[in-house]
């Protein structure tokens, strides 16, 4: 009955059919406490799953704003109660416990100090969370992990996005699709759909908007636009508005770890584990969980929406720009007053200390009470202090602890664990070298068997981890998956983007075939099976020889299959200046600035090795280059011909990108291989098995039941995790 009084109640708010909505998202309820947020989006859920639309929508709404009610409740309240009198922890119990420390307070004095400050702490946030969420306050609306991490994957957009469209409020539903789309940018249904959106002619471009763009992030873009173009005294309230955000924001993230969210988490892992230990223990624990959370609101903070790393050296950066701009303006006292505070993360910072100096000089009168920020110099002592207790407790509970920060004094760490921690603060994910190729004589026989010639070695190459190989497949053999390629895109099977006009550039037409797909059309005698078979018989052939050569001692897996074909438009190719496919590496971000490659999405991060099988060399152009990181200067290039492969690992050691085709169509069959069997290709698997001989299926017809669910899920009458008709995660995709 509950839960039909608030769906009514919603019906009653919504606007009348054809009302223009406001942008954004703006409160239902004004005034109310918010309600529990895991019941609305369950019956949000259930709205959309019934097609109802609008309350569905209503639902959603109000979930979104609820959560985000609770956690500034939490803030403020937080704010209030660390202010009130009797309610703040005694100093003298703040510092991390040592060896030096005084004898302190009389035997059980800080039992009753300690005690009495959480008592008085513990009414105070009872009776503001009571004011400000009603009775029961924030253990009443506690919200489950599953439902944090949907709102943190910003899910609810998801299903919004659909309910719109359905709703005919297309801008509405493209800034849904486009929010969510942000934080999740290899969601393959979701990149489909705002393709979609982008064709329609009654949705605007600035309908693509984020509805949850952090504040800081936004401060921050805008801050570093405006630098680009030269124009710092516009930049900098901008500047400093992203730094306060910043601030702000990590004080919402640290009273998040004072929820009841993060006592249940702790409560689960206990349950697996099993809790041991008394009164002290126990305090012990979750107070080392609190300040483990608290840290890890810097890396939260500083890591964009749908990325996996945080912006390095986030606050110190944007100290630097703040000092840089105010100089080129003439702010100098406002100069030194952030120069001194990025010295206070770095006191050897040679370039900063270089600035101090210059900015000092043109003031030409001393400036005593100029020092550092004053919420700079509280972030440092605070975060220090965190620091110090957690360091203890590494080294006498046993307690886990990455630091966030590299600014971290060595003298805060103990002399036991620097060293240690310094190897696991200068490791990255990406640190890990692939094994090195072994010598000839580990893959000659593999080479020789296949009738297989090395043509160029990564030295030839001037590179690392590349090779050409000749005389992977014969000419007969070309013209067979030529004929698939073509035979397919005649029945109108194209994949990936379905023979309209390349992804990367308007001069060239593409078509993709995946293994999965040419078997489907061989089974409907759509294509020849001969080209369909031969298809997973190469593929299985280029994943022997490159781990043959790259990875003898390790098992590759395939990843991914696509054949594809880049066509030239006639008429359009005069004075054309761009490439086929632009310089990138296959499984991290490339930053032709800066050099580094950023293994994180929307990269495919999982994969390990490239190859690419040449189909053909009757067209003018598409020859593959290489590049140094900077994406602009050529190292190697190679021409395509029939049975050549090129094979190369998948990091930043080797950008490469396609010349453009400007005549004639290129064919090719591109791969990937990773070691990680979670990535394998399950379309390939499944290919095979459509492709078996009726012989075959009858041998194994009393082995194998296979089980598949065609229940449809959203959104598109699907869930968030797209699934075909088969039951397996779609593949995107892919070319090089």
């Amino acid at each position: 009955m509950l839960r039909l009084l608030r769906l009514l109640l919603l019906l009653l708010l919504l606007p009348p059919p054809g009302s223009p909505e406001p942008p954004g998202l703006t409160p239902l309820s004004p005034g109310a406490p918010p309600q529990a947020p895991d019941l609305l989006y369950a019956d949000g859920l259930r709205a959309y799953a019934a097609g109802a639309w609008a309350p569905a929508v209503a639902l959603l709404r109000e979930a979104l704003r609820s959560q985000a009610a609770l956690g500034r409740a939490r803030q403020d309240c937080g704010a209030r109660c660390a202010a009130e009198p009797g309610a703040a922890l005694p100093a003298v119990l703040l510092d991390a416990p040592g060896p030096d420390s005084g004898p302190g307070p009389a035997r059980g004095a800080w039992e009753r100090l300690l005690l009495r400050a959480a008592l008085r702490r513990a009414e105070c946030l009872t009776q503001c969370g009571a004011q400000r969420l009603g009775p029961g306050g924030a253990a009443r609306l506690r919200v489950g992990s599953a439902l944090r991490d949907a709102f943190r994957r910003r899910e609810p957009y998801n299903y919004l996005q659909r309910a719109y469209y359905q709703l005919k409020k297309l801008d509405l539903a493209a800034a849904a699709a486009h929010t969510f789309f942000v934080a999740n940018p290899t969601h393959l249904q979701m990149r489909e759909d705002m393709a979609k959106y982008r064709r329609m002619s009654r949705v605007q471009p600035q309908s693509f908007r984020d509805l949850e763009t952090p504040p800081h992030w936004a401060a921050y873009d805008d801050g570093l636009e405006l630098l680009g173009r030269q124009e710092a005294g516009l930049a900098l309230p901008r500047l400093e508005e992203a730094l306060q955000e910043s601030l702000a924001q990590m004080e919402s993230c640290r009273a998040g770890c004072e929820g009841p969210e993060e006592q249940q988490r702790e409560e689960e892992e206990e349950e697996g584990a099993g809790s041991q230990g008394g009164l002290y223990e126990t305090i012990a624990g979750h107070w080392i969980r609190v300040l483990q959370c608290r840290q890890r609101c810097v890396g939260d903070t500083a890591t964009r929406p749908g990325r996996s790393f945080p912006v390095p050296d986030f606050l110190p950066s944007q100290l630097r720009r703040l000092h840089e701009a105010h100089a080129q303006v003439g702010n100098l006292s406002q100069a030194m007053e952030n120069v001194l505070s990025v010295l206070l993360f770095y006191p050897e910072d040679e370039a900063a200390k270089k600035a101090l100096n210059e900015y000092q000089a043109q003031l030409e009168e001393p400036r005593p009470g100029l020092g550092p920020r004053e919420d700079i110099q509280r972030f440092i002592l605070r975060s220090l202090g965190e620091k110090r207790q957690l360091y203890y407790a590494m080294e006498h509970l046993g307690a886990s602890f990455k630091d966030p920060d590299p600014w971290t004094p060595a003298a805060v760490i103990p002399e036991a664990l620097r060293e240690k921690l310094r190897e696991d603060q200068e490791e990255r994910p990406w640190d890990h070298e692939p094994p090195q190729p072994k010598p000839l004589t580990h893959w000659k026989d593999v080479l020789l068997l296949e009738g297989v010639t090395l043509t160029q070695d990564a030295r030839q190459l001037n590179g690392s981890e590349r090779v050409v190989l000749d005389g992977l497949l014969t000419p007969a053999e070309c013209g067979v998956l030529l004929q698939l390629a073509k035979d397919a895109a005649e029945a109108g099977a194209r994949s990936g983007y379905r023979g309209r006009r390349s992804p990367h550039t308007p001069h060239e037409r593409f078509e993709g075939l995946t293994v999965l797909k040419a078997a489907q059309l061989a089974q409907a005698g759509a294509v020849g099976s001969q080209g369909a078979k031969l298809l997973l018989e190469v593929s299985e052939r280029v994943r022997t020889l490159t781990q043959a050569y790259f990875s003898p001692e390790r098992p590759l897996h395939l990843s991914f299959t696509h054949l594809v074909c880049r066509s030239a438009i006639e008429g359009e190719q005069d004075q054309r200046m761009d490439l086929s496919h632009p310089v990138h590496a296959d499984n991290c971000v490339l930053d032709p600035d800066t050099g580094e490659c950023w293994r994180e999405p929307p990269a495919y991060t999982y994969r390990d090795y490239s190859g690419l099988l040449y189909l053909n060399d009757d067209f003018h152009g598409g020859d593959l280059f290489f590049t140094e990181p900077n994406a602009l200067t050529v190292t190697a290039q190679v021409r395509p011909r029939c049975g050549r492969l090129v094979a190369f690992s998948s990091g930043g050691e080797n950008p490469h990108g396609v010349w453009g085709v400007t005549r004639g169509r290129r064919c090719a069959l591109a791969l990937w291989h990773t070691w990680a069997p979670e990535h394998r290709e399950q379309e390939w698997t499944e290919a095979k098995e459509l492709l078996k001989e009726p012989e075959e299926e009858k041998e194994e017809e009393e082995e194998e039941m296979p089980s598949k669910d065609h229940s449809p899920e959203p959104p598109s009458r699907r869930l968030p995790r797209v699934q075909d008709k088969a039951g397996k995660p779609p593949r995107l995709r892919e070319e090089l």
